[in-house]
This record gives structure tokens, sequence and C-alpha cells, in this order.
């Protein structure tokens, strides 16, 4: 009698999360960036190429961040600028032909990351970078029945520390605006 109260007692415990992988989805993640020109405007990109996953525990509210951006697909929605910035003088595509961010998900409030804590390798360098996560939210994906998790991030980093210093003679800043909106869907 013990033994089946027991095993009853078991079998009505909540299951214990384990962490969960979600595949970023390519068509719905987009990092963009917003850089100065001369002081004079804002000139805005993103990278239509990525690739990556996230690794989220819930119950622990805690996960990994792993994201690899095709520099080479780098849009500012104008071909001549396209092109330059895949230069040398900029990205340098030919040496450099990703850039990575691993991070950390922390400060959980409510079951949601309220940071991303991790490293931009960008142009062969490695630096910390910090990114405010200003939503997250997942939901059941309506068509494949998995779970979607989506966020919208940004942070800011100076260019110049990577190597990039492009225009700075000219009095361009070098402080750049990195923004990611992602997407990931639970892994069967």
């Amino acid at each position: 009698m013990k033994a089946c109260l027991l095993i009853a007692a078991v079998a009505a415990a909540p299951a214990i999360a384990a962490p969960v992988t979600y595949q970023l989805d390519p068509t719905h993640t987009y990092p963009s960036f917003e850089a100065d020109h001369m002081g004079v405007s804002v000139w805005r990109g993103k990278f239509n190429k990525t690739s990556g996953q996230v690794v989220l525990d819930k119950a622990a509210q805690k996960g990994t961040v792993d994201v690899t951006v095709d520099i080479d697909s780098v849009d500012f929605g104008l071909d001549i600028m396209n092109a330059e910035a895949k230069k040398p003088t900029l990205f340098d595509v030919a040496r450099f032909p990703t850039a990575t961010y691993k991070g950390r998900l922390e400060g959980f409030t409510n079951g949601a990351p309220t940071q991303l804590v991790g490293d931009l390798t960008l142009h062969g360098v490695t630096k910390p970078v910090t990114l405010k996560v200003n939503s997250f939210k997942c939901i059941p994906h309506p068509m494949l029945k998995r779970e979607l998790c989506g966020a919208d991030v940004v942070g800011t980093f100076n260019r110049d520390d990577f190597g990039m210093d492009a225009g700075k003679p000219y009095g361009f800043r070098m402080d750049v605006t990195l923004r990611i909106q992602v997407e990931g869907v639970a892994q069967e």
C-alpha cells in the first residue's frame, strides 16, 4: 500500500523542467545597427543572414545565446553603400566573413531575462558587450505546434575597439547602436 502511494505521489509531482534548445529562425532574426555619418545623419543597416541557437532553462532562470552573422549579407538598402561596407576599410568581409555573439541571459524578472551579457567577435576582435532585453515572450507556434520565443534587444559598442575606425579622421562618432530582433523555435 505504501509503495502504491509513493508511486502515485511521484506520478502526480510536477516534472522537472529541463533546458530547451531553440533554433534561431533566419527569416525572423535581423541584427541591425545605427552609426553616425559625420554628425550629420545616422546610417542604418542590417544583416540578412544569421544562424544560431538559444538554450533556455526557465525553471533555473538562465540561458545561453550563440549567434553567427554572415557579414557579407550587410544591407543598407543602397547597393553602393553595401559594396563600400564590405571593403577592408570597414567590415573587410574577405578577411572577416562572420561576426558572433555568445552570451548569457541574466536578470530574470517574471520569468523573462532583462539582459544579455556576452562577447561580440567582430572584425577579428572579441570584446564584452551587454545588451538590454526590451521584450521577451514565448508562445505556442500556431503551425509548428512547438514553442516559439522571441525577443528585442539593444546595446551600444565602440567600433573603434574592434579596429573599425573608418571615418574617424572626418569626425565620425565611433559608437554604434546594435539592435536584434530574434525568434527561435524549440527543437523537437
